[in-house]
């Protein structure tokens, strides 16, 4: 373990060049207890230097400070701050809603700190802590964190090492529905003109069932209506055809997967197709979902879709193209939450 500088032993323009490149990298999105750990400071230090740094800038932070305003909130309160923002909801707090606003913020620092700043203040105050406004990522409140840790730590483990022995492949399906209606991005336009896009006002959707294996290849199908037992199972068969190592299906809990017709298909293949489910509500776990992600968002999301025709050539000619990328389908298996499956 690091044993923490003395600062009195460091000169002051070591000192001051230390806590300039400190509060640098926070502001450059690095976590704070991070950045001092590294330094070997202790904890507490650099959000005192956080609130040197909002009161006076970089000026602030050098050897001799400059005479100035007091500082409303002090090195341990900008820490309390800090950890509220970045790990607490504001559900905890009685706010109706679950993201934090520059004003909700600024109402926790009145009632906490007994400190009144502007919102303009607040979104300072965020920036010089590193924090920025974001976009989050939704999780299903079901989702039960021991079943997931059971997955990555007993049930995975074991599929693998019963498919090692088998000699079984391993693959990862999904299906999903795309939508005329859904779009991506963004385009430049003159500033004040929200540019438009002509497409057509009818609505209509196509459904897909893919699988990926860490080697980069992918199957897919084109489901005519609904997803059922019947056209599981013809997915299912495409997936098998011609295999030459039994084939493991990673999928979710959807009621298809789990139907009697599917059970009878997979015992009827005498071991040469087995179905493992993920936990409930963890399409995190699934790298297939990427699949999805990239025909939704960098496809259909970014075209101009005129008829169900249009759309359904869309789809199959970027599901083509993707099979043929076998070295950004062995990247979906980079994603942090499915590393596990290549560990």
């Amino acid at each position: 373990m690091m044993k923490n500088l003395d600062g009195r032993k460091l000169s002051h323009e070591t000192l001051e060049e230390i806590r300039i490149r400190a509060v640098l990298r926070v502001q450059a999105g690095e976590r704070p207890e991070e950045v001092i750990k590294t330094l070997g400071f202790s904890r507490s230090v650099i959000y005192d230097w956080l609130a040197r740094y909002r009161e006076g800038g970089l000026e602030g932070l050098k050897a001799k400070r400059l005479d100035g305003r007091p500082t409303k909130l002090d090195g341990a309160q900008i820490r309390q701050l800090y950890t509220i923002v970045a790990t607490e909801n504001p559900l905890q707090y009685r706010f109706e809603f679950a993201l934090w606003t520059r004003a909700m913020i600024r109402e926790v620092i009145r009632e906490t700190f007994n400190v009144r700043l502007s919102e303009v203040s607040v979104g300072r105050l965020l920036h010089k802590l590193g924090l920025s406004p974001q976009k989050p990522l939704y999780r299903a409140y079901q989702r039960d964190p021991q079943k997931v840790d059971r997955w990555l730590t007993e049930e995975f483990p074991a599929i693998k090492r019963e498919a090692k022995k088998a000699g079984a492949e391993i693959w990862f399906g999904d299906e999903a529905s795309v939508r005329s209606d859904y779009h991506s991005g963004t385009t430049w336009a003159p500033k004040g003109e929200t540019p438009v896009v002509d497409t057509t006002g009818s609505r209509f959707g196509l459904n897909l069932v893919s699988a990926i294996n860490p080697r980069g290849e992918m199957r897919f199908m084109l489901v005519d209506g609904k997803l059922n037992g019947e056209r599981f199972i013809e997915f299912l068969k495409r997936l098998t055809v011609g295999a030459t190592q039994p084939v493991f299906l990673v999928v979710d809990g959807h009621p298809v997967h789990r139907s009697k017709a599917v059970r009878d298909h997979v015992a009827s293949t005498n071991g040469r197709l087995k179905l493992f489910h993920l936990p409930p509500y963890s399409p995190h776990l699934n790298p297939d979902e990427q699949v999805w992600r990239q025909l939704k968002h960098h496809k259909i999301g970014r075209s101009a879709i005129k008829s169900q025709d249009d759309l359904k050539r869309l789809a199959l000619r970027f599901m083509r193209s993707l099979q043929k990328m076998p070295a950004l389908i062995c990247a979906f298996f980079n994603d942090v939450h499915v590393r596990y499956i290549t560990a």
